[in-house]
């Protein structure tokens, strides 16, 4: 009997190509699919909530699939664990109702953007924050930010080459937060189009170093032009938080 089991799964995606299969690729997809087809003697095909671009990471991805393996989801979860790569750890494995699917039952998900605000880097967060020496002024961005709140058309936050049938999107809440040295930029939204959370920061961090007006950040957004925006964020600061499902 075929079992529908859901995946919650942390990542460090320094050394990965995204999630997505690609050929010749390392893919976090990939290696999941991979230690599943050891321990099932299956080809099995995964479906993710979404892909995340090379160098992001997540604290909760989630994805299904389908297996008619007689392993319950601890055992299996597991057995997963001891043969993935150190970069990948399952931190969840339930059953399913079978009509489940990670991707279009997705009701919201949340993405965290990291910065190191200081003079020196960290030979320790390296690989997790973008290191900025200029004090970025956080109130300011926050104004800026806030203004993404709502629905909107977000071409001007989009890169090219995106396959989507349309650029709006529902932002349900943002933060921007500081501990320490670390300020932490967090949005959650019905959906995210290509490099959106990145060409966002960038444009942000702008405001922050008082490059960028708050009313430039908000022309981005309003005139729909991506020409008109920040740099992109490097990859290494972002993380999937959480997806949410009714």
């Amino acid at each position: 009997m075929l079992k529908n089991l859901v995946l919650t799964i942390e990542y460090d995606g320094t050394d990965f190509h995204g999630w997505q299969v690609q050929k010749d690729q390392r893919t976090v997809q990939g290696e999941i699919e991979a230690a599943l087809a050891r321990i099932t003697c299956s080809a099995i095909r995964i479906n993710g909530s979404g892909r995340t671009d090379a160098g992001v990471h997540a604290l909760g991805q989630v994805a299904n699939f389908t297996t008619d393996t007689r392993l319950d989801a601890k055992t299996l979860q597991t057995a997963l664990n001891s043969v993935l790569p150190d970069d990948i750890t399952i931190i969840g494995c339930t059953e399913a109702r079978p009509d489940f699917h990670a991707r279009f039952d997705a009701k919201d998900k949340t993405y965290e953007y990291r910065i190191l605000n200081r003079s020196l880097p960290s030979a320790l967060s390296r690989r997790f924050c973008w290191h900025i020496r200029t004090p970025l002024d956080i109130n300011s961005m926050q104004e800026a930010l806030a203004l993404t709140e709502g629905t909107h058309d977000f071409s001007g936050f989009e890169n090219s080459g995106s396959k989507r049938s349309h650029a709006v999107r529902t932002m349900f809440s943002t933060c921007i937060s500081r501990h320490g040295d670390v300020i932490s930029i967090r949005l959650t939204a019905d959906g995210f189009l290509r490099c959106m959370v990145r060409n966002i920061v960038g444009t942000l961090v702008e405001v922050g170093l008082g490059k960028r007006s708050v009313s430039g950040f908000a022309e981005v957004l309003e005139k729909k032009n991506r020409g008109l925006g920040g740099t992109t964020a490097p990859a290494h600061g972002l993380f999937l938080v959480r997806v949410r499902y009714p």
